[in-house]
């Protein structure tokens, strides 16, 4: 199952209600359970970010789903990335086509 890495910043509503992200948290994890996502990990951080999540869901409409519900509650804005795990990027450069590309002198 495809993962992604969700960076995540509070709105104005959001942050004035601060004291409910945890229990908001949860409600996360539950609806994406309901939709086959499952949230593996939950960071509050500092710095540009004030949290992050991971997640591994069947495919990107599923997780892009995902995001735009939890945009719309009004608490937080996301940036999704795909993540690839090793594995998956040693299987993508092997099937790299060779370029015998002459460069120009």
């Amino acid at each position: 199952m495809p993962t992604y890495i969700a960076l995540v910043n509070f709105t104005d509503q959001g942050i004035r209600y601060i004291r409910q992200t945890t229990e908001r948290a949860k409600g996360l994890v539950n609806a994406a359970s309901k939709m086959g996502v499952t949230i593996k990990d939950i960071y509050w951080t500092m710095g540009p970010f004030d949290a992050l999540f991971t997640a591994d869901a069947p495919d990107d409409e599923t997780m892009t789903i995902l995001a735009i519900s939890l945009g719309s509650l009004g608490n937080v804005r996301t940036q999704t990335m795909r993540a690839f795990s090793a594995d998956e990027m040693t299987s993508i450069v092997g099937k790299l086509p060779r370029m015998d590309i002459v460069s120009a002198k």
